[in-house]
């Protein structure tokens, strides 16, 4: 009979970074070479979680009556090609040798997985099929194997604590396992607890990927002599051999479902805590009363385990043997004992519990790390400094010249060691990221401010922040990637980019993965919405997408799934988003983009007068560092004057550290410090200069379109950029760059043709001439700006 309980809808799993299994179709369960040899040992009604791989991937539904029957082995016939053909007749007349090889439950073995260029290593938990049920017939029936995961170093999160290991060494993973068709199963391999002769150390430093073939001779042996949590990326103390004893030996249930192949583990703070506690009690009792001592003293004996989790169990029968003296005893005075363990000796009247397996404790190493983990962090950090940028390393380069090493610190790409005046929201994008990092759940976090405020670099101090709390293992591991939304040739390349991140591609040995966006989206989709069929347990992914503004298409579907997966559950996706506008969800984004971005939102302020000056007053101050003479280069009146000049603007203060630089070098030549009336100079140039004055005069949709010419720049590369290009980034820009009072209607070709026009008479823009460029189609000629591009960014970002 079916099982008619009220179905429960299975928790999802992720299987991100780990060894994601082929997909394949229910075709593939019905594997004509692989026949059973045994017959069945466990069998119960169909539940879900056995034909919940093919009801996802083909809608399957089990018949009614059908039910599950577990065996232990089955055999497998495959086709080989000799290796050896010396001669030429040898090659023409060569035939296919048929081999049978035998997999039994318990057996580790060899499984192919997608996207890797090696197998992954798991042990055969267990295998079913199912019978009965209407038009049931014995040949068509599905081989379901259930695998349980061990991991290479290589497979493990690439920011993390690294540790030596040896070749060909791999972790058992405590409960991940993945239900596939024998045809995944390459073939058997050996795992040992004792290293084989002739493996060397692998240091952190080895060039990542190194791993075995399954094709290759002799190179099917591994060693196994720890449990790995590879999510927090805690090892456990791991006998091998006495696991899958004692695995083999559960009960039939125990064995089918896969449960017994689960690694227990013990947590030595709780229980630490949970002693003292106890040993506290018993003094203070001790301390009250004589009898309750005795008591407490015999009730609070933990009950001691030996060392061989094979061993006996033994049983506490002193209550059961001792001898009861009739009479009041209470005023007799009596010494405590402590109770004796004896073997069973004579039958007891009470059956005793099964005895639960011994718990796996975790390595030094990593109990170190987790009384760091235990500890509270503070509600308020401040960025530490970074001294590994390049303009720090060229700035100890320079001569000891202060007007020289100020305009170098003042240059707007220079990045500083500190970041001075975002420390509160520092500390809350680290915060938010490292929560969602420790519960193993997705999210997103939106970013917004104007150019200028210190978003990007303050993400990157979180970030580089992060890194170091999980090599030092402060925190779990994780996988980062950066989107720049310039840099990209267009949105759809994004997937491809984390497509390459979660699949775990090398892309600095290996390049790039050569498969389209649609595909990239495809695997994605599959990957982060994954079911049952999950690999071991997965970490976390942080995804950096700045610029979130170049983005966003007409159909908004990159945004959109971008911010979408993160909700789903398991999917351990962190997305971090930065963008130029504040309100950029509700202008541009449709409402279920927006319901997705209403999770986390930091807004960054523009900058105030006062943090404009400790800005340049900080870069200063490097400027400076290791000099003898304390030279100022600048005046403080000077640098008041420029910062509220900004603030009262815009708030950038790359515009600020702009100016600044700008009256440095001004005074340069002449050797003294710059004064507020070489600002007020400097600034004159600045706004009355041509280029600025015409960008004054343009229309809305003049300036729209240089904004779209400068971003397919910046995104293709090169200067020469195609009508057809500059048009579609226009009309997305239409939608992005309008404010309230602006005219939202989408211009049409002929309107943008007439846009052009105006532009490349007043020599703004230069268009593709000749015999040639008459002959293309007008949306393939190309267009070319013919101003300075820096001062037409400055221009338009105010």
């Amino acid at each position: 009979m079916v099982d008619e309980s009220i179905p429960v809808t299975p928790s999802r799993r992720s299987k991100r970074f780990q060894p994601l299994v082929t997909p394949v179709k229910t075709d593939a369960f019905l594997d004509k070479s692989a026949v059973w040899t045994d017959n069945p040992f466990y069998t119960r009604p169909t539940a879900l979680e056995d034909y919940q791989v093919l009801q996802e991937d083909e809608g399957w539904k089990p018949d009614p009556g059908i039910q599950t029957a577990f065996r232990k082995s089955f055999k497998r016939t495959k086709s080989t090609v000799p290796v050896s053909r010396k001669a030429s007749s040898a090659r023409r007349s060569w035939t296919e040798a048929a081999e049978t090889e035998t997999f039994e439950v318990g057996e580790t073995v060899l499984v192919k997985t997608q996207f890797t260029q090696h197998p992954s290593v798991g042990v055969i938990a267990s295998m079913w099929e199912f019978q009965g049920g209407e038009g049931w017939e014995d040949d068509k029936s599905h081989m379901m194997v259930r695998i349980h995961w061990f991991q290479h170093p290589s497979e493990l999160p690439r920011i993390r604590a690294k540790r030596e290991h040896l070749e060909n060494e791999v972790y058992f993973t405590l409960a991940s396992q993945a239900i596939l068709p024998p045809s995944c199963i390459l073939s058997h391999c050996t795992i040992s607890d004792v290293p084989p002769d002739g493996l060397s150390t692998v240091r952190t430093a080895r060039k990542r990927g190194s791993w075995v073939t399954a094709t290759s001779e002799g190179n099917t042996q591994f060693y196994c002599r720890l449990a790995i949590e590879s999510r927090s990326n805690i090892y456990y103390d791991f006998n091998w051999a006495a696991h899958k004893q004692r695995a083999l030996s559960s009960s039939n249930e125990d064995l089918a479902e896969g449960t017994c192949w689960h690694v227990a583990v013990e947590a030595p703070s709780s229980s630490r805590r949970a002693k003292k506690r106890t040993k506290l009690q018993a003094i203070v009792e001790e301390r009250d009363d004589d009898s309750a001592r005795d008591r407490d003293y015999e009730y609070d004996e933990p009950p001691s385990e030996p060392d061989d989790p094979l061993v006996p169990s033994t049983i506490d029968d002193a209550s059961d043997n001792e001898t009861t003296i009739s009479g009041p005893t209470d005023d007799i005075p009596k010494t405590p004992s402590r109770k004796r363990k004896r073997t069973l000796s004579t039958p007891k009247s009470t059956p005793s519990k099964k005895r639960a397996p011994k718990l796996a404790a975790p390595t030094p190493h990593s109990k170190a790390a987790l009384r760091k983990r235990g500890r509270k962090a503070a509600a308020f950090r401040v960025p530490p400094p970074n001294l590994t940028q390049e303009h720090y390393k060229q700035l100890q380069k320079l001569p000891p010249n202060p007007w020289l090493r100020a305009m170098h610190v003042l240059h707007v790409a220079a990045r500083p060691d500190v970041l001075p005046c975002r420390e509160e929201e520092y500390s809350r994008i680290l915060r938010t990221v490292e929560e969602l990092l420790e519960e193993g759940s997705g999210g997103c976090v939106y970013i917004s401010g104007v150019p200028g405020t210190g978003k990007t670099a303050t993400v990157h101090a979180v970030v580089r922040e992060l890194k170091r709390m999980a090599e030092n293992n402060e925190t779990n591991p994780f996988t980062y990637v950066e989107i720049n939304g310039l840099r990209v040739p267009e949105p759809s390349a994004a997937y491809n980019l984390l497509w390459e991140t979660v699949s775990g591609h090398d892309v600095e040995n290996d390049g790039h993965l050569k498969v389209s966006s649609k595909e990239a989206l495809k695997q994605l989709t599959k990957h982060f919405s994954a079911g049952a069929r999950a690999g071991p347990a997965g970490h976390a992914c942080v995804v950096l997408m700045d610029e979130l503004d170049q983005l966003v298409t007409a159909k908004q579907d990159v945004v959109y799934n971008f911010f979408n997966w993160p909700t789903i559950a398991g999917s351990k996706l962190v997305v971090i988003a930065v963008a130029n506008t504040m309100d950029l969800p509700e202008r541009v984004m449709s409402g279920r983009v927006r319901s997705r971005l209403g999770m986390i939102r930091i807004n960054f302020q523009p900058y105030t007068t006062q943090q404009l000056g400790e800005i340049v007053h900080a870069r200063l101050r490097d400027a400076k560092e290791g000099l003898e003479e304390q030279t100022d280069v600048i005046h403080a009146d000077g640098i008041k004057f420029a910062a509220m000049k900004v603030s009262s603007i815009s708030g950038d203060a790359r515009r600020a550290l702009d100016i600044c630089r700008r009256a440095v070098e001004l005074v340069h030549p002449k050797g003294r410090a710059a004064r507020t009336e070489d600002v007020k100079e400097v600034i004159k140039v600045l706004q009355n200069s041509p280029t600025a004055a015409y960008l004054r005069d343009c229309t809305l949709h003049e300036r729209i379109m240089l904004a779209s010419l400068l971003k397919c720049m910046k995104r293709d590369g090169v200067e020469e950029i195609k009508w057809g290009e500059i048009e579609d980034q226009h009309i997305i820009y239409v939608e992005a760059l309008t404010s309230e009072g602006d005219p939202s209607r989408k211009p049409t070709p002929e309107e943008l043709g007439l846009v052009l026009d105006s532009l490349v008479a007043s020599r703004a823009m230069i268009v593709e001439d000749g015999l040639n460029a008459i002959r293309k189609p007008a949306r393939e000629r190309r267009v070319i700006l013919n101003l300075e591009q820096v001062e037409v960014e400055r221009v338009l970002s105010e």
